[in-house]
């Protein structure tokens, strides 16, 4: 354990809490974080054009094995500084802690009409989340350096894997919108189960996944202000089509790239 304290230790150095879109001094780190996000990106989608099935299942292990070994240290970390008591409101399953799952078992399914549901999801949800924190980072960042790097690798992962898969592997058609709802509304439901549980057998400290337990208010742009306005159950439906709303138009906006290119590409734009 003394080993592991001083591991802990190192693991837990502070450093100024990064701003974003300020003056380099501030803002830096999240600078820094966009500069190789972008230039993973452009790496990804260039290896993942036309890779074989084993290249894309390698693609995404590799992506859930980051996600998990950079959460395993996140856990750790808020069990240290909390004198190793468990922090319940950290348990690993946000809505933003769901692509490292979905991944994994994207990766080993054989399954090809699962793995391209959860493939649709990851390149549809997954981009959204990923791409909503990357550019708005405020709530995210904290003193700490490897939450920090954490919190942006994995952010960063998810949006760089969303492109990729957008670009290469989703299905450019509306209708693959639909099983990626799926895919949520299966995650969602076992959010719902985990904050009943909780509420009624653990009830220790603060317990909301995806943020729609019941006992708590939710923090999220719009859905805040409509939550007391309607019942619970109301409310869920709710959420699950709004978060279907913005997945579907990061899929109108990978099939509007797709449309332009097959028009720069046709022999008839090139004679105009």
């Amino acid at each position: 354990m003394t080993l592991l304290n001083t591991i802990l230790s190192f693991l837990n150095g502070e450093m100024n809490t990064p701003v974003p879109y300020q003056s380099l001094g501030q803002s830096w780190f999240h600078y820094m974080a966009l500069v190789l996000v972008t230039i993973a990106t452009i790496i990804a989608v260039t290896r993942l054009k036309n890779a074989s099935d084993v290249k894309l299942r390698r693609f995404l292990l590799v992506f859930a094995g980051l996600l998990i070994a950079f959460e395993i240290y996140k856990q750790l970390i808020f069990s240290y500084q909390a004198g190793w008591n468990y922090q319940w409101y950290a348990f690993p399953f946000q809505f933003c802690s769901t692509p490292m799952y979905v991944a994994l078992f994207a990766g080993l399914t054989k399954n090809k009409k699962i793995q391209q549901a959860l493939i649709n999801f990851l390149g549809t949800y997954g981009l959204f989340a990923g791409l909503a924190v990357m550019l708005y980072p405020n709530d995210v960042f904290i003193g700490t350096i490897g939450i920090n790097i954490q919190t942006m690798v994995h952010h960063g992962a998810m949006m760089v894997v969303g492109i990729a898969l957008l670009a290469n592997q989703v299905k450019l058609t509306s209708k693959s919108i639909f099983s990626a709802i799926a895919v949520f509304s299966i995650l969602v439901t076992m959010a719902i189960v985990m904050n009943f549980i909780h509420n009624t057998w653990i009830a220790d400290g603060t317990f909301n996944m995806f943020f729609i337990n019941p006992l708590y208010n939710n923090h999220i742009p719009v859905l805040t202000l409509i939550e007391p306005l309607v019942p619970h159950f109301l409310f869920v439906i709710i959420y699950i089509v709004g978060f279907a709303l913005v997945a579907y138009l990061m899929l109108l906006i990978g099939i509007g790239i797709k449309a332009l290119n097959f028009k720069k590409e046709s022999p008839a734009y090139h004679k105009a």
